[in-house]
């Protein structure tokens, strides 16, 4: 019993950290932005998204350096789906999220790429009669020049916001920006910890564990970002921040992983992969449809609902296996 108190008050304590962090960040970027002249929507899909994308990178490059390899593959895409159906879904039932015609213009189509590519190279078998399918190191190292070749797009097509009023010295902006990063990083590995630990000590299955703790807990960061964000008013770096997110952990955190160790891929991933670009869809349809060019509390909702059906189908066929 005192165990299970235990990791409560640090499961608690975890949130905690991460609320802050994502507080922090969320001010330093917005700071900079303005002062800058560099648009909300930059920011997220850059600082804010490569930010909170380090707990991803963290404990798939320490898989990879284990030998672990296995888990890299369905954590990014698990932690991808996570980023459109919950995360956008919970911060647009705070608040409608508007989208902006440049972000289903530039932002969803690079998404559609990155993930076209990633189903290509996980293909091999059928492709070029391999005998199983595996993320080698020279389609890391293709990944990895992607991630390049996005920053450089980013930083030579900067959009420009003139006229802002800076809010906050550059000084405190680089210091919220500085503390808020690795409180993210630490709430997250303190929430994932005590909940893998909570869930042990209360007798629930590991299967249930590694799909729900996994790929919610390394997206965390993100959820509390966009959320915050969208509580905040700034709907671009809650939209940037799981756009760029995205791209960062199929370019950066795979390319990266598979450049230690070469990935296996899972049997499952195919239709896993499939439902991502289905989720991703999802977001050009909410703009056609959605009132006001917006993710809606209704559709936020519809979101959250498509999250819960593919966890417990996933659930459903791992328990069937």
């Amino acid at each position: 019993m005192i165990s299970i108190i235990l990791h409560v008050l640090l499961l608690a304590t975890g949130l905690a950290i991460l609320i802050k962090g994502a507080d922090l960040l969320i001010s330093g970027a917005s700071g900079l932005a303005r002062r800058a002249g560099i648009s909300d929507m930059v920011i997220g899909l850059t600082v804010v998204a490569l930010g909170t994308s380090l707990p991803e990178l963290t404990i798939n490059l320490l898989a990879s350096a284990k030998g672990a390899s296995g888990i890299t593959m369905g954590n990014v895409v698990g932690s991808n789906i996570t980023n459109i159906l919950l995360i956008l879904g919970i911060s647009a039932i705070m608040r409608p999220l508007s989208i902006s015609r440049d972000f289903v213009r530039k932002e969803i189509p690079l998404n559609f790429l990155a993930t076209a590519i990633l189903l290509v190279m996980a293909m091999d078998p059928l492709l070029d009669g391999s005998r199983g399918p595996i993320l080698s190191r020279s389609e890391g190292a293709v990944l990895v020049i992607t991630f390049a070749g996005y920053i450089y797009f980013l930083a030579a097509f900067l959009e420009k916001n003139h006229g802002q009023e800076p809010t906050m010295p550059p000084g405190k902006s680089i210091l919220f920006i500085a503390v808020g990063i690795p409180a993210l990083v630490l709430g997250s590995r303190m929430t994932v910890n005590s909940g893998i630990h909570l869930a042990e000590l209360m007798g629930i299955s590991q299967a249930l564990v590694g799909l729900f703790f996994i790929a919610v807990g390394t997206s965390l960061p993100e959820l509390i970002t966009s959320a915050v964000a969208a509580r905040k008013g700034k709907p671009d770096i809650a939209l940037g921040n799981v756009a760029g997110s995205n791209l960062f952990n199929i370019s950066l955190v795979l390319g990266s992983s598979a450049l230690i160790r070469p990935i296996p891929v899972p049997p499952l991933i195919y239709r896993d992969l499939i439902f991502l670009i289905i989720a991703t869809f999802a977001l050009i349809l909410a703009y056609r449809t959605g009132p006001g060019r917006s993710i809606s509390r209704a559709e936020g909702i519809l979101l959250v609902s498509m999250y819960i059906a593919y966890i417990l189908y996933s659930w459903y066929l791992e328990l069937a296996r």
